[in-house]
């Protein structure tokens, strides 16, 4: 059967220059004239003269001189083409292709453009922007990096007193007569989407399926600092903080282990394809998907990921960046890093998905789904408990129970009326509801305090931004009492 790097072709035609070529601009590999699909010779009848035209039209028509032999099997002779990878761009009649997968590319446009980027040890983020100036780079985001950098000890003190031109040089950002990178303009720009529109991150809450929509935010600005934004508006408005307690101190961490989910942003940003659409996330009430644009590199697959390789950036200059600011490790390390997050948490690894030209990684939100359930969050571990299951607790296990049940529950009619109000708008504040109910806001917010504690709401996000959700099992409550 064909392979990755094979082809099978039952006679020989002039257009399979374009496989010839497109092997030599990806990794290589064979083509085999007089076999069929399923892999048997079936022979060919010219074979002398193929001998000799083969390989002077690979010559004539491509520059390439490479191994063409004759091969015999049960008295049948077949022909084998061996292409190996050059190292400059190849073009067929002005074309240019690429083997990919087991599939035959001609790029063209942006893909042609960092194609040859590519071949010239050049990548998308290292190209010079014509008319760009210092006067461009924001100083904050320079601050910011300095700063960053210094405290995980990846830059001197002695870096924060350089000046502007020397920090970029160092970086690679900047050339000789003051031009800037793609990457500097990304990374620290006043206004990176002027010179690419591409470089936002969506976020949009979503219902069970992608049709409903409830709220969506853009993110804008540098690269830099855009993570801090990103997850600054997780918390505001899409994620809970379950509460538990370790000793006095309250504890309220995300119910996404935060390293694991700021590497992953860290990750798409770093190697986001930026000639395609916006990052984006969409959060749902049983999943969380992060996908950006741009597949993995060769050699990498979703299946060994997870296991040890070499760094390989898409955009070299902005991850050397953000390695120098600590966000990140340079042994291609990420992906472990996100799944020792999650085991850490004893939750699910986020699965990962190679889909319409990009990767997509799944995230299960189980705290939020439990609690959806009926479930809650144990207030000295912020682990999930559930009915008459067992639960890790200090090293060891021990069966918990006591979680409320609807017949335990009796709500007054202000606090029903207060779930109606939530059902019909999860995004009402309290100060609203008061003016509905006719009581003092203060009223209000002890009664969905204490629906929360007894488990009929939760709040996704702050109280100023976030939104209200009707635990499940009381949907049907308030429904039949309708």
């Amino acid at each position: 059967m064909e392979s990755q790097n094979e082809e099978y072709k039952l006679f020989w035609k002039d257009e399979y220059l374009k496989w010839i070529c497109g092997f030599a601009n990806a990794q290589g590999g064979t083509i085999y004239i007089g076999i069929d699909d399923n892999g048997r010779v079936v022979g060919v009848d010219n074979a002398k003269k193929l001998m000799e035209d083969i390989p002077n039209k690979i010559v004539n028509s491509l520059g390439l001189v490479n191994d063409v032999d004759l091969l015999n099997e049960g008295g049948k002779d077949y022909i084998r083409v061996m292409v190996t990878p050059s190292n400059t761009p190849i073009s067929y009649h002005g074309k240019l292709y690429y083997r990919s997968g087991s599939t035959l590319q001609e790029l063209n446009g942006t893909a042609a453009q960092n194609f040859l980027l590519r071949k010239m040890g050049a990548t998308w983020d290292s190209q010079i922007v014509e008319r760009s100036s210092l006067n461009d780079i924001d100083t904050t985001a320079i601050e910011y990096f300095l700063r960053k950098g210094v405290d995980n000890g990846r830059l001197t003190t002695e870096t924060k007193t350089d000046s502007l031109q020397k920090i970029l040089s160092n970086l690679r950002l900047v050339d000789n007569n003051g031009r800037l990178t793609m990457a500097a303009l990304m990374l620290f720009g006043k206004d990176p989407q002027q010179f690419c529109l591409n470089a936002r991150f969506k976020i949009g809450r979503f219902g069970r399926n992608g049709s409903e929509l409830f709220t969506q935010d853009l993110i804008e600005g540098n690269l830099i600092q855009m993570a801090d934004k990103i997850l600054s508006i997780l918390s505001d408005k899409y994620l809970i903080r379950p509460i538990h307690y370790e000793g006095l101190q309250r504890i309220e961490p995300l119910e996404i282990p935060e390293l694991g989910l700021r590497e992953l942003i860290y990750n798409a940003i770093i190697h986001k394809s930026y000639d395609g659409p916006d990052i984006q996330m969409k959060v749902f009430d049983d999943r969380i998907t992060l996908w950006n644009y741009g597949m993995l590199p060769d050699g990498i697959t979703v299946t060994n990921m997870f296991s040890e390789h070499s760094s390989m950036p898409r955009n070299r200059l902005i991850a050397n960046t953000f390695y120098l600011a600590g966000f990140i490790e340079a042994w291609g390390r990420g992906f472990e890093t996100v799944a020792d997050a999650f085991r850490k948490e004893e939750l699910e690894v986020p699965t990962f998905k190679e889909e319409f030209g990009g990767l997509t990684v799944t995230i299960k939100r189980e705290i939020f789904t439990e609690i959806q359930r009926g479930g809650r969050v144990d207030d000295k571990t912020g682990r999930i408990v559930k009915n008459d299951i067992s639960k890790r607790e200090n090293g060891c296990h021990t069966v918990v129970s006591g979680v409320v049940s609807l017949s335990q529950v009796h709500l007054t009619e202000r606090q029903k009326r207060e779930c109606e109000i939530i059902e019909d708008n999860p995004f009402v504040s309290s100060k609203q509801m008061s003016v509905v109910l006719s009581v003092d806001s203060r009223t209000v917010q002890r009664d969905l305090a204490t629906l929360q504690k007894i488990g009929v709401l939760i709040r996704e996000g702050n109280t100023s931004a976030g939104r209200w959700v009707l635990v499940n099992k009381w949907k049907d409550v308030f429904a039949k009492s309708k």
